[in-house]
């Protein structure tokens, strides 16, 4: 399952979590087209359940996508914390690597939610 909301903190929550659908992957893909339109400072958070993968085709698309957003998504991404099981410092890492903004790997939402608000920007 795929989705994408906002709340009123100004955190973008993108879940991809059990139980998995054949859909999922063009769900996903679409969830990051939408991240890429935003025109307003947001917070990121990401929560994967760690089962649902692309394809190689679906990882070629997500990996334009970052090529393709990265100047505007590092201008408004106050920060993203990541939720994943088995998620390790190497893979925070690449994306550290990618981004400019703050990233943290968090065991729960909570943890995440808290790491978030701290790098809110002021309005």
């Amino acid at each position: 399952m795929v989705s994408l909301d906002s709340d009123a903190d100004g955190i973008v929550t993108l879940r991809f979590t059990p139980p998995y659908a054949d859909n999922d992957e063009r769900a996903y893909l679409d969830a990051l087209a939408e991240l890429g339109r935003r025109e307003e400072p947001f917070l990121l958070l990401t929560i994967f359940g760690g089962g649902g993968k692309l394809s190689q085709a679906g990882e070629r698309e997500q990996a334009l996508w970052f090529k393709r957003t990265r100047a505007q998504f590092g201008a408004l991404c106050g920060a993203c914390a990541i939720v994943r099981p088995g998620a390790t410092e190497a893979m925070a890492d690449v994306f550290r690597r990618l981004w400019p903004f703050p990233i943290s790997l968090e065991a729960d939402e909570s943890a995440a939610r808290l790491f978030l608000l701290k790098h809110r920007r002021a309005a």
